[in-house]
């Protein structure tokens, strides 16, 4: 007796037990969309004398996160992004002028001798971009606007070792920032050199000059000797500073000087209260849909559809295992793609359980256990197939999107991983324990006995779907041309993702007027923005405004509309927006080319042709409602578009596995009639497959919030067009190619031959 079953249910418990250790005992890791916070991008330039390399970015990847640690962030994330981007991820941090101007800032500290008063008329006005920090003669003006001729750098930010913020009564109410530096000697010479010159001098001054200004010149106490100077190594910076303005100070010259500028070129910010609404939005929605899911599944296959509820239970504990275990950041879109990943799950068990009943309605006598073997060996070829086209989707998400939406490829890779566990671990362990009898009435209970009333409609009616291919191909084009002249006429609504700019989001405690909320920004000094609002909310999208202007913004709002408080502040930057539209265009290219690619190597090249033929309808069909509709395309979208690619193309691979099939077991037969078996015989996958997902994302676009409602609607819509594009497009389209194709049909596996004993004899 086999005792593979045994090791399956060894395997099982294994995984079982070892996703609910992680889950009790690692906590998840929030993205800054669900728990709040700013997201900031740089990118590295190169300067007059440093490359922005690898190497040059990882120094100012340091400077960065002192300055991060500095500010008393709590759990602050840094990290490089290909050779020139650094990704900081700051949690509490609401203000993003705050967090831009003092993390991002070049800070170029330098201590300068005063060499004289200049005056207006001077032409000798050096500036670091064109004589370089400590060049001789630059001429910079002071704390109270008089021009000073300075002399070389004596003392740069490297020879700094501590600064703080401090402030002491007996000297005044303000504050100041102490600095305490590593060369102790070369302050002392820089103080006695100006010690050597009279009050009235400006020589006597010291100018202590950050980013091209001088932020303090202090004159040398008289009491100072001429060649002695200050000993001790230790400084203080005055300059009627505030407490923010002395700690931001103290925190970049202790941060140190960055070796390259740095550009913003992303940044995104999003409310505490927004991130809990995500949260529990999302939690409805995955509730709701796992639910209606569970019930479908129930009464469509009885208790072997209990047994695949149970496992997709494991399936959730699973991946949301692999997630903590992985480090994962758990991002909204990404956990858009784990509640999605469940209705996905069901596909695997449908494609089993319908197997399976095919099984046993030809054998009934050899019983329910001999029926899931023949569905779950069956059924591999088809369930591997779409889950690898599945993720290749997931891949080029990782590879090619940014932000969260990179989050959202991680979680569904890992929901498709998990969902192969689960159905054809965990389910197969569990019918094999539940449903190992014979009894008559075990088998009805089981579900597998039954065809269901979609199948048992089909075999009633056998209708020939391909006898009317070529209606089937017109109302495609026509379909294609109706998509085509809403992208002409309408073009598509680009998010700032892929235009760059800035897109704002506030809420109001009354219901908002789209005209008032639009007077008052106009008013801020940007009547061209896009101002929208529903209920209390208002967006404004505009273009590369500063952070200066969100605040004039904010506060225009505050005077018309009450008090507001805002949930999201995201900019792009015009290069980076540029670069997120070409790598999208690359990115739906690429899963067009992967998908003709596997599906030309697993099978025939004119199913894979037919197949990525009938995935350009679907493409096409969704941005043509898009532009219809005039719904953002952003990241999310991308995600859902591709998400509609890894899914329709898996509808695909099913008919195809099952043409394969029919044609292999009967080569002399009509293809058109084969194609057609083969569409009549997955149409029950294929309903309840697609019901299955529909449940889980009519759930997000009721509970999901705006976000992922344009997200469900893409994909539910792309679902509905990719699952009759498998039957009533690519079936057609195979049958026309494999008509102009001069392939042999392909041949039936060999069976394997049988050594036989000898018997001796010799001819």
């Amino acid at each position: 007796m086999s005792r593979a079953p045994f090791w399956r249910a060894v395997a099982a418990c294994a995984i079982a037990a070892t996703a609910l250790l992680f889950t009790v005992t690692t906590p998840p890791r929030l993205g800054l969309d669900l728990r709040g916070g700013t997201q900031l991008v740089f990118e590295t330039r190169d300067a007059s004398t440093v490359k922005a390399d690898a190497e040059a970015t990882d120094r100012a990847l340091d400077v960065l996160r002192r300055r991060a640690d500095a500010l008393g962030v709590v759990d602050p994330t840094l990290l490089r992004s290909g050779d020139r981007r650094i990704i900081v991820e700051l949690p509490g941090v609401l203000d993003p002028r705050q967090a831009a101007e003092v993390i991002g800032k070049t800070a170029q500290l330098t201590f300068h001798p005063v060499l004289e008063q200049a005056d207006d008329t001077s032409a000798d006005q050096g500036t670091p971009t064109s004589r370089g920090i400590g060049a001789s003669g630059q001429v910079l003006a002071d704390e109270g606007g008089q021009r000073l001729r300075l002399g070389p750098a004596a003392i740069t930010g490297d020879g700094v070792s501590d600064a703080t913020a401090r402030n002491d009564p007996q000297q005044g109410p303000g504050w100041f920032a102490t600095v305490d530096f590593r060369d102790a000697a070369a302050w002392q010479r820089l103080t006695g050199e100006a010690a050597c010159h009279s009050p009235s001098n400006p020589q006597r001054r010291v100018a202590i000059v950050l980013d091209n200004e001088i932020i303090s010149s202090p004159q040398v106490d008289a009491s100072v000797p001429c060649q002695i100077g200050i000993p001790g190594g230790s400084t203080q910076i005055s300059g009627s500073f505030t407490h923010q303005e002395a700690q931001d100070l103290a925190v970049l010259i202790k941060g140190g000087a960055l070796p390259v500028p740095l550009t913003l070129i992303e940044q995104r910010t999003v409310g505490p209260t927004l991130g809990a609404q995500a949260i529990e939005a999302s939690a409805k929605a995955g509730i709701a849909g796992v639910l209606l899911t569970a019930l479908f599944i129930i009464l469509t296959y009885r208790l072997s559809g209990l047994l695949a509820t149970l496992a997709l239970a494991a399936y959730g504990l699973i991946s949301y295992a692999a997630l903590l275990a992985l480090g994962a950041t758990l991002t909204l879109p990404g956990l858009a793609g784990f509640v999605l990943a469940i209705g996905m799950a069901v596909d695997a068990n449908v494609l089993v359980f319908e197997r399976a009943r095919e099984e046993y309605g030809r054998a009934p006598r050899r019983g329910l256990r001999a029926a899931l073997d023949r569905g779950f060996a069956n059924a591999w070829s088809a369930i591997a197939d779409s889950n690898i086209t599945t993720l290749l989707a997931a891949g080029l998400l990782f590879w090619l999107a940014s932000g969260p939406v990179r989050g959202f490829g991680v979680t569904l890779a890992v929901g498709v991983l998990a969902s192969l566990v689960s159905a054809m671990l965990i389910t197969r362990v569990l019918t094999h324990l539940i449903l190992s009898g014979t009894s008559p009435r075990l088998a009805r209970l089981s579900g597998l006995a039954v065809h269901g009333r979609v199948r048992a409609w089909i075999t009633r009616r056998n209708p020939s779907m391909m006898a009317g291919r070529r209606r089937w191909l017109a109302a495609a084009a026509t379909l294609v041309a109706a998509a085509v002249t809403g992208l002409a006429l309408h073009g598509l609504n680009l998010g700032i993702e892929f235009t760059g700019g800035r897109m704002l989001e506030y809420t109001a405690a009354q219901p908002v007027s789209a005209e008032t909320a639009r007077q008052a920004v106009a008013e801020a000094g940007h009547p061209a923005a896009n101002v929208q609002s529903s209920g209390t909310s208002v967006s404004v999208r505009a273009g590369q405004i500063s952070a200066d202007d969100t605040a004039a913004i904010e506060r225009a709002l505050d005077t018309h509309l009450g008090e507001v408080t805002k949930q999201r502040d995201e900019l792009i930057g015009p290069s980076l927006g540029d670069e997120l539209r070409r790598n999208a265009l690359i990115a739906l290219a690429v899963a067009l080319a992967a998908q003709l690619l596997y599906l030309a190597v697993r099978f025939r090249w004119t199913f894979g042709a037919a197949a990525v033929m009938a995935l350009v309808v679907d493409t096409l069909a969704v941005l043509g409602l898009f532009a219809w509709l005039g719904k953002p395309i952003d990241g999310v979208f991308l995600a859902a578009m591709l998400t509609i690619i890894g899914y329709s193309i898996n509808d695909k691979v099913v008919v195809f596995d099952r043409v394969r099939e029919l044609w292999q077991a009967s080569r002399q037969a009509r293809f058109p009639g084969i194609v057609n078996a083969a569409i009549l015989q997955t149409v029950p996958r294929t309903v309840n497959t697609g019901l299955g997902a529909l449940f889980i994302l009519t759930a997000l676009a009721v509970f999901g919030g705006d976000t992922l409602r344009d997200f469900a609607i893409a994909l539910i819509f792309g679902i509905v067009v990719g699952t009759a594009s498998s039957s009533f497009v690519a079936g057609p389209l195979a049958i026309e190619l494999e008509r102009l194709s001069k392939q042999p049909p392909p041949q039936p596996p060999q069976p394997r031959k049988r050594r036989r004993q000898g018997t001796g004899a010799v001819l």
